[in-house]
């Protein structure tokens, strides 16, 4: 019989997820706080949001923070997915034989 340690993060009585090692699920537990934390941060910019996408916004800036926290020092640039840059043209050869 072999022994598996499991780290579970519940919430409010809600088990959200199971880790095989402590450090992942502080981690998760940690972003789990800092999308609580970004809810009425969000809920009170009156941007249209229903509640719903409020908690999946909050969700998306926890779980990205380190790249939020560097967008917002001004240190790096938003990589644009390739579909949404601009298209090269080749330029024409116009000349005059």
């Amino acid at each position: 019989m072999a022994v598996i340690t499991q780290f579970v993060v519940v919430r409010e009585g809600v088990e959200k997820m199971t880790f095989t090692s402590k450090k992942e699920a502080d981690a998760y537990d940690k972003m789990l706080d800092i999308a609580d934390n970004l809810l009425p941060f969000l809920t009170q910019a009156d941007l249209g949001l229903d509640e719903n996408k409020c908690e999946q916004l909050a969700f998306y800036l926890a779980s990205n923070k380190d790249e939020l926290s560097n967008l917002l020092k001004g240190t790096v640039q938003v990589k644009t997915p390739a579909a949404a840059k601009p298209k090269k043209t080749s330029a024409k050869n116009t000349s005059v034989q």
